[in-house]
């Protein structure tokens, strides 16, 4: 177990709220210990940020020498990638080869920002008035606060930090209180890559405290957050009342749909990884499943023996496919969802229990389970469960399945499995979700932005759209002649 402190305004120090620990989901022991921030801490790290970005030195940077500063981060990540997606692990139970995956991501995250503020141009539009040329550009907005989930901490830190330091702002970054190592990592990196002190600072802690102290502190000019939608919603009325940007990437019942003509193999395959990897903790996890009626059966049956040949084990053991789930109250939740299931007339064909295996008994697993017999109106299709938990349902006519598919409060993400790529773009046209996949699932890229719609969130991340919204826009009117305004005359 170890000791850490946080990172403040650029410095190093215990912080001066509760103790907190960082708990291993496979077995519960500690990871580390530390003390999380309390309101002076955040205080503290806001107005060095602000210090920090005023400064000439940073505001006045040129676009290659914050470049520079994201470069390094790349390489210093990609050179401790074994040792990185260990702690990950560690912090969230993620088995290696997924949180290898991510290390990497976050490297290409920072090596893309890198190159895109390099890239951004402002604009200079055609003249519509007589001797004035106007002229846009993009400035920082100053200190913002990101605040971020605990399903995948490096990727979604970084694809808020990397940009926001992009654009010249100073983060304030408040990491979920349950994986406070990746964030704390990611600050030693930053610092090592030459970053000005000040215009990082970590502050682990609960979001009902830091959180909701650092999306009202006056000088904080945006709100990123990614998770619960209940909370997203109450940072849109902070935002709100602040008149400040805000991006909320929140929770998602993602459908998936296999038409008559997919290749089973693939669709099942796609499925399978769609929904149980990462344990199902994702927003984007493809929980619903609209299979057309013609290949209910087959494409059922193969994805049942891929679910069961998945391998549920400790997450640092290679091959392992299920690691465990957060916390014992997440893994408790999710299967009073299946009991919801079976009490609203579902029947479990696989999973649905904790494992028997001694071995696994001190940590948080569960059973990757398929329910079907439901209609998509059943609680469990409708409520976000954040678990490794399938819901199938057959279905013959495409406009009910559009209708089906579009009941949701949702609209995250989609998954369509077909060989006639005309009918599933089409049928993607009618879909309500910000990411639709064909015949893939859960494959990112950091140039293309992502984000949801409906209850599923506001803004986007990633690609030049992902930059610019860390940036505000100023517009400069230049007289070009010596014509003097008579309207005084």
């Amino acid at each position: 177990m170890e000791s850490l402190d946080i990172f403040v305004g650029g410095e190093w120090r215990r912080g001066g709220g509760n103790l907190m620990h960082s708990r291993f989901p496979a077995d519960g022991s500690v990871n580390a210990e530390l003390y999380a921030a309390d309101l002076a801490d955040l205080e503290t790290a806001v107005e060095r940020g602000e210090a920090a970005w005023r400064d000439p030195a940073w505001r006045n940077s040129l676009p290659h020498q914050r470049a520079r500063i994201l470069s390094r981060v790349a390489e210093i990540i990609e050179s401790r990638v074994d040792t990185l997606a260990e702690l990950q692990t560690r912090d969230n139970g993620k088995p290696l080869a997924e949180t290898r995956g991510l290390v990497m991501s976050a490297a290409g995250t920072a090596r893309y920002f890198a190159a895109a503020c390099e890239l951004l141009e402002g604009e200079l539009p055609t003249p519509r008035i007589p001797e004035v040329m106007t002229l846009s550009h993009y400035e920082p907005l100053g200190v913002v606060a990101a605040i971020t989930p605990w399903n995948s901490p490096i990727a979604s830190e970084m694809q808020k930090v990397a940009p926001a330091i992009a654009a010249g702002n100073a983060v304030v970054l408040k990491p979920a209180e349950a994986t406070p190592l990746m964030a704390l990592e990611l600050a030693r990196i930053f610092e090592q890559a030459g970053l000005p002190a000040g215009l990082l600072s970590v502050l682990p802690g609960k979001g009902s405290i830091i959180g909701d102290a650092l999306a009202r502190h006056p000088k904080v000019r945006k709100i990123s957050f990614t998770g619960g939608t209940s909370t997203g919603r109450h940072l849109a009325h902070v935002a709100a009342e602040k008149l400040i940007s805000t991006s909320l990437e929140l929770g998602g019942k993602s459908p998936t749909i296999v038409l008559e003509d997919a290749d089973i193999e693939q669709a099942a395959r796609g499925i399978c990884y769609g929904i149980f990897s990462s344990g199902g903790q994702a927003c984007i996890a493809g929980a619903r499943l609209f299979v057309h009626s013609s290949v209910y059966q087959p494409l059922m049956t193969r994805l049942l023996e891929l679910t069961r040949g998945l391998r549920i084990g400790h997450p640092l053991t290679p091959g392992t496919h299920i690691g465990p789930l957060i916390s014992p109250q997440h893994r408790d939740k999710v299967m009073s969802y299946v009991q919801m299931a079976r009490d609203e007339g579902g029947e479990v064909l696989c999973g649905g229990e904790i494992p028997a295996d001694p071995q696994l008994a001190a940590g948080n697993w569960f059973q990757p389970t398929i329910i079907e017999g439901l209609e998509n109106t059943a609680q469990v299709c409708q409520e976000e469960i954040f678990g490794p938990v399938l819901v199938a349902m057959a279905f013959d006519d495409e406009q009910q399945l559009i209708a089906e598919a579009n009941d949701s409060v949702y609209g995250l993400a989609a998954g369509i499995w077909s060989r006639d790529t005309g009918r599933a773009l089409r049928l993607a046209q009618a879909l309500e979700a910000g990411t639709i996949w064909i015949n893939t699932y859960k494959v990112f890229s950091i140039s293309t932005p992502f984000g949801g719609f409906k209850e599923s969130g506001l803004g986007r991340e990633k690609g030049i759209q992902g930059l610019k919204a860390w940036m505000q826009q100023k517009s400069i009117y230049l007289a070009t002649g010596n014509g003097v305004n008579h309207w005084c005359d």
